[in-house]
């Protein structure tokens, strides 16, 4: 009895990934938001890759993107640049920033490069 509702409650699970895991592929704003929400609990190393996901969906034509996909994918680089902070990762964090800053220039892409710069002119290393 007990192996027959571990083995019914494991085909859940797979089923519930699956399909979480399906809707994602091909949804960059999910992968933001769960990115965001890796980033949140402090799950870092999932959170950049669901940052990078975003970017290789957008991988395509940039000219082709709607408003939304580049504020997407903008928020994305600067979310991963954020998520390179964390893991001390200041080169690669600066390059992050600057693209955010690039596909959506604003104060806080801005600040962030700033930062980082600043940071790497102390010499902080990883």
């Amino acid at each position: 009895m007990n192996n027959n509702i571990y083995q019914r409650t494991r085909l859940i699970l797979f089923m519930f990934l699956a399909l979480f895991y399906t809707s994602c592929q091909e949804d960059p704003s999910r992968h933001l938001n769960l990115g965001n929400w890796y980033l949140q609990r402090g799950l870092i190393d999932e959170a950049i890759i669901e940052y990078r996901e975003v970017s290789r969906l957008y991988s395509g034509d940039a000219n082709e993107l709607k408003r939304e996909e580049f504020h997407v994918l903008g928020k994305s680089h600067l979310k991963l640049a954020i998520a390179y902070t964390k893991k001390g990762w200041w080169e690669y964090a600066l390059n992050e920033a600057k693209r955010s800053f690039e596909i959506t220039p604003n104060k806080d892409s801005h600040e962030l490069i700033a930062l980082i710069e600043e940071k790497l002119l102390q010499g902080i290393d990883s």
